[in-house]
C-alpha cells in the first residue's frame, strides 16, 4: 500500500481538528466584539464549528462524486458520538441529563434520524430532500435560540463556551480575521487530503469506501465533539457532555446531509449495506437514548458500558461483514 495514503489521513485529521478550532476562536471573539451574546454565540458558531470537519470531509467528499463517502461519514459520526463518546463520558463519570434534553433534544435527534431513514429508503437523498433538511436546520436553530433566550438557565453551559480572548493576539480584529482564514484554509485542505488518502486506502486494501467512511473518517472527523465532552466530564459539566453530542449529531443529519445533498450532483446515492445494517442500528442506538435518558435523568456508569460495548459490536459485526 502507498504509505503516502496514510500520511494524508494523519495530515488530515491534523489539519481538520486544527483548523474547526481556529475558526470557533476567530469566529466568536470576533462575534463578542461585535456585541453578539455569547448565549447566541455558543449556540451557533461553537455548536457548529465542532462539526466543521464532518460538513468539510461532506462537501469535498460531494464535490469529488464521493456521495458514498460522506453519507457514511455522518452515519458513522453519529455512532461514534452516541455509543463511543457517550459510552466513554459515562464510564468515566456518571452523567447529569437535562430536563430539556429529554422533553426536546432527545425526540428531535430521533424524529430527524427517522425522517433521514425515510427519505434515504429509496436509495437517494436528492437535492430537494437536502434543501428541506437545511430548511429544517436553519428553522431548528432559530426555534433553539428564541427557547434559550427564553429560559437562560437552560443555557447557562453554552455561554461558558463562549470564553473572552485570552491574548493580545486573539483579542485584536486583525488576529481574529487570521484566526477565522486560517481555519478554513486548514478545514479546506484537510477535508481533501483526508477524502484522498481515505478512497485510496479503501482501493488499497480492496475495502468499500463505505466501510472507510463509517470507521476511520467517522471517528476522525468527530474528535472535536470527543474531545468536547471527555473535558467536560472531567471539569464535572457533564450536561454538557451529554448536550454536545445531541446538539452534534442533528446538525449532523440535518445541515450536513442537506448541504452535502444540494452540492452532489444528482444527490447522495445510499449504499444498500447503509440501509441494510448501518442506518438500523443508528436508529436503535437513537431510540434507545430515550428510555435510558428518563431513567433517573442520568446515564450511569453500567448504561455507559452498554453503549461502549455496543459500539465495540457494531465495530466487530462490521469488520465480520467486510471480511466475509
Amino acid at each position: 500500500m502507498d504509505w503516502m495514503y496514510i500520511l494524508l489521513v494523519a495530515l488530515g485529521f491534523f489539519a481538520l481538528v486544527g483548523g474547526g478550532e481556529l475558526l470557533v476562536r476567530g469566529a466568536s471573539h470576533l462575534a463578542v466584539r461585535l456585541g453578539i451574546s455569547p448565549l447566541v454565540i455558543g449556540l451557533t458558531v461553537v455548536a457548529y464549528g465542532t462539526s466543521a470537519p464532518e460538513l468539510a470531509v461532506g462537501v469535498a467528499a460531494g464535490l469529488k462524486g464521493s456521495s458514498d463517502l460522506a453519507l457514511a461519514n455522518v452515519v458513522g459520526s453519529n455512532l461514534f458520538n452516541t455509543l463511543l463518546i457517550l459510552g466513554l463520558c459515562g464510564l468515566i463519570a456518571p452523567l447529569v441529563i437535562k430536563t430539556q434534553l429529554v422533553k426536546l433534544d432527545v425526540p428531535v435527534m430521533i424524529g430527524v434520524s427517522l425522517l433521514v431513514a425515510g427519505i434515504a429508503w429509496n436509495g437517494q437523498i436528492s437535492a430537494l430532500e437536502g434543501a428541506l433538511l437545511f430548511g429544517l436546520a436553519v428553522a431548528y436553530t432559530v426555534w433553539l435560540l428564541r427557547h434559550s433566550k427564553a429560559h437562560p438557565e437552560d443555557a447557562d453551559e453554552f455561554a461558558e463556551l463562549a470564553a473572552p480572548p485570552t491574548n493580545w493576539f486573539e483579542r485584536g480584529l486583525s488576529g481574529q480575521l487570521l484566526l477565522i482564514a486560517g481555519g478554513a484554509v486548514a478545514l479546506s485542505f484537510g477535508s481533501d487530503w483526508l477524502v484522498e488518502g481515505a478512497t485510496g486506502i479503501a482501493r488499497a486494501f480492496g475495502v468499500s469506501e463505505v466501510v472507510i467512511g463509517l470507521t476511520l473518517v467517522a471517528a476522525g472527523t468527530s474528535l472535536p465533539e470527543l474531545m468536547t465532552s471527555l473535558m467536560a466530564t472531567f471539569k464535572g459539566e457533564r450536561d454538557l457532555a451529554v448536550g454536545n453530542v445531541v446538539g452534534s449529531n442533528i446538525f449532523n443529519l440535518l445541515m450536513i446531509l442537506g448541504i452535502s445533498s444540494m452540492i452532489t450532483p444528482g444527490g447522495l446515492g445510499v449504499d444498500p449495506n447503509i440501509l441494510e445494517f448501518d442506518l438500523p442500528i443508528l436508529l436503535l442506538a437513537t431510540l434507545a437514548c430515550l428510555p435510558i435518558f428518563i431513567t433517573g435523568k442520568v446515564i450511569s456508569r453500567f448504561e455507559g458500558a452498554l453503549f461502549f460495548g455496543g459500539y465495540l459490536a457494531y465495530l466487530s459485526v462490521l469488520v465480520w461483514r467486510t471480511l466475509g
